[in-house]
């Protein structure tokens, strides 16, 4: 006598894989958009304690000239990713699901908070 899977059993294999990757994707989706404004939030932290390390430099050299934007992003080791533009002194985070922007300003060696429409970054 042969064995094997019946028509039946794997129609319903099929219906069970199908559901549980309903349920699966979703969850996933919302993991990696928290993941990308989690990294946000580190780069925001990255760009603020570089300013404020350059600054700190510049003054034990005597040199008292504000940092702007350019000089701040050449700071970071790492640079910036997709979802970052950078303009004059203004940097952008694009959310990539949403398209909500969160707008930071590179201001008397400070990085400022603007206009922000990213929930994750609101509190920055």
């Amino acid at each position: 006598m042969k064995k094997a899977f019946t028509m039946i059993e794997l129609i319903f294999v099929i219906v069970v894989i199908g559901i549980l990757a309903a349920i699966a994707v979703p969850k996933m989706a919302a993991t990696r958009d928290d993941a990308i404004v989690s990294k946000a939030r580190a780069t925001v932290g990255a760009l603020r304690s570089a300013i404020s390390m350059e600054r700190q430099k510049n003054i034990l050299k005597g040199v008292f000239t504000d940092i702007n934007g350019s000089a701040a992003e050449s700071l970071l080791d790492y640079g910036l990713d997709s979802n970052w533009a950078r303009s004059g002194n203004n940097f952008t985070f694009t959310e990539p699901s949403t398209s909500n922007t969160c707008v930071f300003t590179v201001n008397n060696n400070r990085l400022e908070k603007g206009s922000c429409g990213v929930s994750g970054l609101s509190d920055l």
